[in-house]
């Protein structure tokens, strides 16, 4: 495998087996993910010492501690494979017994106890055993890389990384690469883009300094907010509802991933930074605070002990409910909710950069909040430059990757206005960096800029904007806000990516496909049909699309506007289907929840080029529906398509009728695949995210190029009619009759096998794509008259949940 990649020739190197050394939480995890893309893993642990000496003449009971680790990793939900198939890309095993096999690996990680003496004592054996030129690399989260390699080869030592995962490794991108000064560069530059293109990563080149970049930068925020909540009599309660999702951080906010992280972790990471980091301007802050202390006394360690900061109980109705420690009585008590004018505010704005803004300029305890725990954060980041990074993207790279912000803390700052608030920060008597100072004399009022499309920081050694590296091998849309957009409306807009292919991006709230976006994917067609190569429909936001606006057909349907409901369905139909018989090649890029209509979109393109992490299905059964955007037709083309003469033809329809009366959502794209919603052989599964627009773009180019045919609608679907329809109506029922689904459920799943099987017909007929269609239609709207529907899309539209009526 050579690859260029950010300009740099990338070392030849072909990863086929993995050596995984211990199989905690982390090891465990990552042989899951290396099992996830296809590589083999060998994963070993030491033998139990706690056996017999009879015991430890079984080889089974010789692996019982890496087998256990593996069968928990495994059954954790959200779960760490994408498919329970990749499981036999692993193979367990001992140190004992087994760590002879390494010598076989082209890449081994040591992921053991922090404990420096550990890790020596085994790289010592692995020095030994490994050949030479082996990748060998440590998920140490803050012990010096120079320490652990200590005394080893020449060879290893040139060929020695740290490679920090984050947990869980499937679902958190960041991966900090973190060489020594004899690491080779060849070998950084192959682990920053494999980290990338095969495991999914955003890799960020750390220094080895405590912590590496994102738990110093991340643990002081929490350290920060801490100190602030004292300062502000603030509540448990209020300091969550105020760093959550409504200020760009995630739903756990700080209290709840403490308990989730590990309340003794968390300290543990402060007070080895306080230790490592005596000139560090800020150390105080790293003490842990008195109520914390006695956490960990009383054993209050969060999740893993059952009560933290929060506690789960059962009331006296014997419901779940979670409690929240008082820190002045130190109690559990009842969630409270969080009242402040700000705050009420700034949620119901969509567009986060408002959201922060209304936030910073609050007149209560939460805008007072929220500036003095910027100010803290502004201030240690511009002083960690050069210390743990040289360049400040770095530091927002690793924030959005490794603690799940939405943006950086100098993206951040850019929102605020750089220069008013340096103001601020001195007036409130926070100093930030001279760089900081000298940028701004200098007349760069912004620590990021867009220009033609690409992205630029301020670089601090040049003192001049530098275009980030690899930048220009990504699409992002972000940066091309600032050029005229093709086509655009209030649900979408259409820009121009090069080479003759457009993107479709949606921005309405959850990415909802309501007349406006139907509008504009109608538009962007007949646009790219006039003057372009291919049209990818993608978008950057966090999903790719929740469905069709069923609020809207909600009010029509109470309104008993059919007419209207009917038009309504006949353009979502035409939509989907002019998407899959245009004159130009159309790429769909889902990510996310892709579910009811943003799911039926996704069927209808000429290539579908997902995301791993795309969470995809036809949930309209749900909402009281079925699929009505050809969904349903498509799952009874792809049927037929598996019919062979000879076959039993029944049990490959029934497949695609429990996807979609179970209301079946793949969990990763891999198992899309195995449900049938993305295609083997004609749809794609990218490993990292924030390339499915780029390699869309790709897939849409080898097709132009290869020469497009546009498709003509079906005439051939073979369904079978009355032949399947009485033994899946005779099914539902007895699953009806057993208590797994309701009444209503029986009568919404027939009318997804009439569909299916093409209505009453008497007998297997071919029928074309129109039929299904208007099948389709009819059965969603004779559904839309019932009043069990209408309560199950109230109760989804008013809870996110489905209702079981």
């Amino acid at each position: 495998m050579t690859d260029s990649i950010k300009g740099i020739k990338i070392e030849n190197r072909l990863i086929r087996k993995v050596s995984i050394l211990g199989s905690g939480v982390m090891g465990s995890r990552i042989a899951c993910h290396f099992a996830n893309i296809g590589v083999q893993v060998l994963l070993l642990d030491i033998v139990d010492n706690k056996l017999s000496e009879e015991e430890k003449k079984k080889p089974a009971l010789r692996n019982k501690i890496v087998n256990d680790a593996l069968q928990m990793a495994v059954k954790q939900n959200p779960s760490p494979v994408y498919s329970k198939t990749v499981l036999k890309n692993i193979t367990t095993g001992n140190f004992d017994d087994d760590l002879k096999k390494i010598e076989d690996s082209d890449w081994i990680i040591e992921v053991v106890i922090e404990n420096l003496e550990i890790k020596k004592q085994l790289m010592e054996k692995v020095d030994a055993l490994r050949k030479a030129g082996t990748l060998i690399t440590t998920n140490t989260s803050g012990i010096p890389i120079t320490d652990i390699m200590e005394g080893r080869s020449e060879d290893f030592k040139t060929n020695f990384c740290g490679t920090h995962f984050f947990n869980p490794p499937r679902y958190l991108k960041l991966l900090e690469i973190i060489p020594s000064e004899k690491t080779d560069k060849a070998v950084v530059d192959f682990l920053m883009d494999y980290g990338d293109r095969f495991l999914g990563k955003t890799t960020v080149l750390c220094k080895d300094t405590p912590a590496f970049i994102a738990n110093r930068i991340g643990v002081f925020s929490i350290m920060a907010v801490l100190r602030t909540m004292q300062e502000l009599h603030l509540s448990i309660d209020e300091v969550d509802a105020l760093t959550g999702p409504v200020s760009g951080r995630p739903k756990s906010a700080t209290f709840r991933t403490a308990d989730v992280v590990g309340i003794d972790t968390l300290v543990k990471v402060a007070m080895n930074t306080y230790d490592a980091c005596p000139q560090d301007e800020n150390r105080e802050l790293f003490s842990v605070p008195d109520y914390i202390q006695k956490l960990i006394s009383n054993k209050w360690l969060g999740d893993k002990t059952g009560q933290g900061f929060f506690k789960k109980i059962k009331n006296a109705e014997g419901k779940s409910e979670i409690l929240v420690l008082d820190l002045n009585t130190f109690e559990y008590v009842p969630t409270r909710k969080a009242k402040f004018a700000t705050l009420d505010a700034a949620k119901p704005v969509d567009d986060l950069k408002k959201r922060l803004q209304i936030l910073h300029n609050g007149k209560d305890n939460a805008g007072e909040f929220y500036r003095k725990v910027t100010y803290l954060v502004n201030s240690y980041v511009s002083h960690r430059i050069p210390e743990i990074a040289d360049e400040l993207y770095k530091i927002d790279d690793a924030m959005r990757a490794g603690f799940g912000w939405e943006l950086g803390p100098f993206e951040t700052w850019d929102i605020l206005g750089v220069e008013d608030t340096v103001k601020q920060m001195k007036s409130a008597g926070v100093e930030v960096a001279q760089w900081v100072n000298e940028m701004l004399a200098n007349g760069f009022n912004s620590f990021y800029k867009s220009e033609n499309g690409k992205r630029k920081f301020y670089d601090i050694a040049s003192k001049q904007y530098k275009e980030i590296p690899g930048a220009d091998k990504i699409i992002l849309l972000d940066n091309l806000r600032e050029n005229k957009p093709v086509f655009k409306n209030e649900g979408a807009t259409l820009h121009d990516i090069g080479d003759g292919i457009l993107c479709l991006e949606f921005h309405t709230k959850m990415n909802v496909i309501g007349a406006e976006i139907i509008t504009a994917v109608n538009n962007s067609i007949a646009i790219a049909e006039k003057n372009y190569r291919g049209l990818v429909i993608g978008n950057e936001a966090a999903n790719f699309s929740a469905g069709a606006n069923i609020a809207m057909m909600l009010m029509l349907a109470i309104e008993q506007e059919y007419e209207e409901l009917d038009m309504a369905i006949r353009m979502f139909q035409n939509m989907t289907t002019r998407v899959r018989f245009s004159g130009i090649p159309i790429a769909v890029a889902p990510h996310g929840l892709t579910l009811g209509g943003g799911c039926e979109m996704t069927m209808h393109a000429d290539v579908a080029v997902a995301a791993a992490e795309t969470y995809i299905g036809l949930v309209e059964v749900g909402a009281g529906l079925i699929p009505a955007g050809g969904g349903t037709k498509e799952f009874a083309v792809r049927a037929s398509d598996k019919f062979f003469k000879g076959d039993i033809e029944i049990p490959t329809l029934q497949e695609m009728s429990l996807n979609i009366a179970m209301a079946k959502v793949a969990t990763s794209a891999r198992e899309a695949f195995e449900m049938g919603i993305l295609r083997k052989g004609f749809d794609k599964e990218i490993i990292n995210g924030n390339r499915v627009i780029t390699e869309a773009k790709h897939a849409l180019i080898e097709i132009a190029e290869r020469g497009y045919t546009q498709p003509q609608p079906r005439n051939d679907i073979r369904v079978l009619g009355r032949t399947a329809l009485g033994s899946f109506y005779v099914g539902i029922a007895s699953m009806r009759m057993a208590g797994y689904i309701s009444e209503y459920d029986e009568k919404i799943a027939q009318k997804v096998c009439y569909v299916l099987c093409g209505g009453d017909l008497s007998q297997p007929t071919l029928v074309n794509e129109q039929y299904l269609l208007d099948l389709e239609r009819e059965a969603f709207l004779s559904l839309l008259g019932e009043k069990k529907t209408l309560d199950r899309m109230q109760h989804i539209l008013k809870t996110g949940k489905p209702l079981r009526n």
